[in-house]
């Protein structure tokens, strides 16, 4: 079952980040900062979280939420599955549900940014399956030799 998370969510989130090994420290971190945000501003804050849950447990979750100044683009910013859960089809439930909150907000467009380096290869292949377009490429963005692949879908069509 996908739904919003709740505040006993945090540690789980936080765990299945550091387990999934390819998100760095930093970004680790930043998943707790944007969590903050949310537990504090909930609806009306920038960030929306969402989990996968079997029973009490969280196997998955996904960062979401509208991108400033757009009038319907929306930013999916991080997901991670527990590696037990992998290849389950939790990923793209999750990325699923993402386009279906974008569009009931008046959302018509998902973005997503990725690393082009190998730990990133297998989210990559789920977004491009799940009709995502690969827009732009940058150079050196992440870091030198850390390039940046920015997928698009548009979640208005059916």
């Amino acid at each position: 079952m996908i739904e919003a998370a709740r505040k006993e969510d945090g540690p789980a989130i936080l765990a299945i980040s550091a387990a999934v090994r390819v998100f760095s420290p930093e970004e680790v971190e930043t998943v707790g900062e944007l969590w903050e945000d949310y537990l504090q501003r909930g609806e009306a804050g920038d960030y929306h979280f969402i989990v996968y849950r079997e029973g009490s447990q969280v196997l998955g979750y996904g960062v979401y939420g509208h991108k400033a100044l757009t009038e319907g683009t929306w930013d999916f910013y991080f997901m991670g599955v527990d590696p037990a859960a992998h290849s389950r089809g939790i990923g793209r439930a999750i990325l699923k549900r993402v386009e279906t909150e974008a569009a009931a907000h008046g959302g018509y467009l998902v973005l997503i940014e990725t690393s082009m380096s190998p730990g990133y290869a297998a989210a990559r292949h789920l977004y491009e399956s799940a009709g995502y377009t690969r827009e732009a490429l940058i150079r050196d963005f992440y870091a030198r030799g850390d390039d940046m692949v920015l997928y698009s879908r548009r979640v208005d069509q059916a």
